[in-house]
């Protein structure tokens, strides 16, 4: 069995123009100074120039360097922002070019293609920081049609997978290349967003080796799905996992949609780790059971909490749940001793 790596930190929400959250070195002497072991990093040009970590292993070898001096490991790359720009229905342009260079804003063509070049480059970044698992989204085109109203024209749903999984393919086959898992963060908003979506998407690039799941119970917890039944059906594709609380309580005038609420009013919300309703004690232990082999990550997002208390409060939760796996049975002690003869004549035979 394998112990959990932690505890380790998501960079996203915590950059900022202030210090230290406005650079690497200070965002992980941070980082380390709360009992971080590792940070998975944004791909955000302010923290790594992804083309250059593609090409150089010297410049990364830097990065490395400067990470061990604060005392943490890079855990994994993200590219949550262009896996969402790989693939965007019409509908989300105008929103999602926010998130793109200019110079491809108002062209979902080039930005489509910016994004397959920073997937590509994060692939060969990843294998040259001697990672192995890479978190992103997977993009969404069938996402407006959700629901089953108006009725979906036969064939529109296999249609969005199977462009989805053309975009993806040449993606998948160069993370492969590079030895590296690409793990969707299954998530409200991305055509991957639950077990049947991921089979569609499994099933359209052939069973990929390289298509895996980044588990984040949260986004579970507000669709009202068995987080933990999720874990004994994918546990072989879990390769990243986002330790993120959250609540759901509906109630007479809302319930799974929110109603167009705002993140205080919705009925579904994020919560810090320790204030929601998730069971992460069984969490733990079922990644456990099933030797999980990567990191613990703290996502923290909540509407309520400070973000640095929630960081500070963090580390110490996942300390607090990852298990020291047993090396030997905790009833050996009790051992007969039998040898394969007495078995045999045990049982008659």
């Amino acid at each position: 069995m394998k112990t959990i790596q932690g505890p380790a930190i998501f960079l996203a929400q915590f950059m900022s123009d202030e210090a230290p959250f406005d650079n690497l070195a200070d965002l992980a002497a941070w980082a380390a100074q709360l009992g971080y072991r590792g940070v998975q990093l944004p791909t955000d040009p302010r923290l790594i120039d992804l083309e250059q970590a593609a090409g150089s292993q010297a410049y990364c070898d830097d990065i490395r360097a400067l990470l061990d001096k604060q005392g943490v490991v890079i855990t994994e790359l993200s590219t949550h922002l262009q896996g969402q720009l790989l693939a965007v229905h019409p509908a989300y342009d105008q929103l999602f070019d926010g998130f793109a260079p200019l110079a491809v804003r108002g062209d979902p063509a080039a930005r489509a293609a910016w994004a397959g070049q920073q997937l590509r480059w994060a692939a060969q970044a990843s294998r040259r920081l001697g990672l192995n698992a890479h978190a992103t989204f997977s993009g969404a085109l069938a996402w407006p049609y959700l629901y089953p109203w108006p009725q979906r024209p036969a064939g529109l749903v296999e249609a969005a997978f199977e462009e989805l999984a053309r975009r993806w393919r040449p993606i998948l086959d160069a993370f492969g290349e590079a030895g590296v898992d690409v793990c969707y963060e299954l998530h409200p908003g991305e055509d991957l967003h639950d077990g049947v979506t991921f089979e569609r998407f499994l099933a359209a690039v052939d069973d990929h080796p390289r298509a895996n799941i980044l588990y984040d119970p949260s986004h579970f917890v507000l669709q009202q799905l068995d987080y933990l039944a999720f874990v004994d059906i994918y546990h072989e594709r879990i390769k990243a996992f986002h330790v993120k609380d959250a609540e759901f309580r509906p109630n007479g005038r809302q319930g799974v949609y929110g109603g167009y609420s705002g993140w205080l009013e919705r009925a579904g919300r994020f919560r810090s780790p320790g204030d929601g309703q998730i069971d992460f004690g069984a969490i733990f232990s079922k990644l456990a059971q099933y030797d999980y082999p990567g990191w613990a990550v703290l996502e923290w997002e909540c509407a309520l909490k400070h973000p640095q208390d929630g960081a500070r409060e963090g580390a110490e939760f996942i300390r607090r749940h990852i298990i020291r796996v047993a090396e030997r049975a905790f009833d050996d002690f009790a051992g007969s001793g039998v040898d394969s003869q007495q078995i045999k004549a045990l049982l008659g035979l």
